[in-house]
């Protein structure tokens, strides 16, 4: 699969069999993303791996989505804010999310590419999901990705048409 069709083949996935997502996988997927860009190169960004059906539980209530769930495997992308702070205010309250948000997306095309799908999960209670995770009080969780074999195949959602989106020189 080339590029273009790995991001045109990207769809969010709420729906997943049973069967399983190898650890290998899932550490390249880690190695993958950490492939992102990074602010000073900092890489701040770190990642729970979390199979325990218990643990899954708790994550699908925190972000009240009973998918997340069923997945196999939920990837909790953090932002950490101490490995930032080199860049001041910006860096804990923008380049992070940055940092986090550019490798989340390469590990999402990784799981396509894989014949896995995977669902970018941005809206949870973050105080839950810390606490669930016992993620430290400079970490802050940004993303859950739900990984897994879909279900059936996700729908493609319309796009708004580039030229749309695209300013020349000025607003």
């Amino acid at each position: 699969m080339d590029l273009v069709e790995c991001i045109e083949g990207r769809v969010s996935v709420r729906g997943f069999t049973s069967e399983g997502v190898p650890p290998e996988l899932v550490t390249e997927a880690i190695r993958i993303g950490n492939l992102a860009p990074s602010a000073g190169n900092l890489q701040a960004r770190d990642f729970v791996i979390v199979t325990d059906p218990g643990t899954r539980r708790s994550l699908a209530q925190a972000a009240n989505q009973h998918y997340v769930e069923e997945a196999p495997v939920v990837i909790v992308c953090c932002a950490n804010l101490q490995r930032i702070s080199s860049y001041g205010h910006r860096g804990k309250e923008l380049y992070c999310l940055q940092d986090v948000a550019a490798a989340i997306e390469n590990m999402l095309l990784f799981f396509v590419e894989k014949g896995y799908g995977s669902c970018w999960i941005g809206a949870f209670d973050e105080k839950a999901v810390s606490r669930a995770l016992s993620i430290p009080s400079h970490v802050r969780p940004v993303a859950m990705l739900p990984i897994g074999r879909p279900k059936a195949e996700g729908g493609k959602r319309p796009r708004m048409d580039p030229r749309q989106l695209m300013h020349y020189e000025r607003w």
